[in-house]
């Protein structure tokens, strides 16, 4: 289950609590879910019950007692803890949460092209990009057109003339990327942030652990291949429980891939994408040794299901590429 949908389903929650009567609020239109902060448990948590509490006219810490049976009703949550002066923090079933959030990434397109994580939060929402010449700033602007579309909204792009006021002015390159080639280029110039200055150094270029870019290009190609070799095995991905301890940061990580992607549109920063990338093909590396049987090892439902995450993660990582202009081949 992702943020996203687990918003839904504290809404959904609100919303059954005044259908019944136990509480008379108006629907809210967002429910914020994070994770939990000190002194939180759980998986995540909702401030949804302080939030309702003085349109409801009752203590927050009674809303919500109000809403915690219906959130612990929903299919996936294990259990709710409330803590502090209400915050009501959500113990996921991992089995379930992994299996509905696979099939979620899985069904919403091919590899490459998935709109997992894309929203309506900038619908109808036109970004000015007013920027300096500068080879940076064009890509970090090019860039942003596409991230900015996931989230409902049109970005364009403007030239300043020198001395005009800019929307963005990333720390310029020292050097022209170009020589780097287009993918290792536009990673050199996207994955700092703004106000760090790139390196456009050979060490982009190198398929080694140390660079980033080819751990997310080389994640995704292992993805791409473990279908292949289970498809000689002669089965498919079936999202289902991934229990390993190995899936949680990766499982974790696909989960956040939606807040990501909306936090990179929001602040104008893909570099919050690229860095969730990286995140997300080391969560996979550390995985992806589970996922084919062993020697004379039958393909079980947990093989199944260990393919389908993995399958799960390359579509992700395919996706990130391409917003970022990226190559994601499937060989590497």
């Amino acid at each position: 289950m992702t943020p996203v949908e687990l918003s839904r389903t504290v809404l959904r929650a609100v919303r059954r609590a005044v259908d019944v009567g136990e509480l008379s609020v108006p629907l809210p239109a967002r429910a914020v879910v994070t994770p939990p902060g000190p002194g939180g448990r759980g998986d995540y948590a909702t401030n949804i019950a302080l939030q309702l509490a003085r349109p409801a006219g009752r203590p927050a810490l009674q809303v919500a007692e109000i809403l915690r049976p219906h959130l612990r009703d929903t299919v996936g949550v294990a259990d709710v803890e409330i803590t502090g002066p209400g915050f009501l923090n959500i113990h996921l079933d991992q089995g379930a949460a992994t299996a509905a959030l696979v099939r979620e990434i899985l069904d919403r397109g091919d590899h490459l092209e998935n709109d997992y994580g894309h929203s309506q939060a900038l619908d109808g929402h036109l970004v000015p990009l007013r920027i300096p010449y500068d080879i940076r700033a064009e890509v970090v602007a090019d860039t942003l057109v596409r991230i900015i579309a996931t989230q409902g909204g049109r970005a364009e792009i403007d030239h300043a003339r020198p001395g005009e006021p800019v929307d963005l002015r990333p720390v310029p390159a020292p050097e022209d990327p170009t020589p780097l080639g287009p993918d290792a280029a536009r990673w050199a110039l996207l994955h700092p942030a703004a106000h760090d200055r790139p390196r456009i150094t050979a060490d982009h270029l190198l398929q080694r652990e140390s660079n980033p870019l080819f751990r997310v290009r080389y994640a995704h190609s292992r993805a791409r291949a473990l279908g292949r070799n289970a498809a000689r095995l002669g089965y498919e991905a079936v999202p289902g429980d991934v229990p390993e301890a190995t899936a949680a940061s990766l499982t974790r990580a696909l989960a956040e891939y939606p807040t990501a992607l909306a936090q990179a549109a929001a602040h104008r920063a893909p570099d919050r994408l690229a860095r969730h990338l990286v995140a997300v093909a080391d969560g996979l590396l550390a995985f992806q040794h589970t996922v084919l049987p062993l020697g004379e090892e039958k393909p079980s439902a947990a093989h199944r299901a260990r393919l389908a995450l993995a399958e799960a993660a390359g579509t992700v990582l395919a996706g990130g590429l391409s917003l970022l202009g990226i190559s994601a081949p499937d060989y590497l």
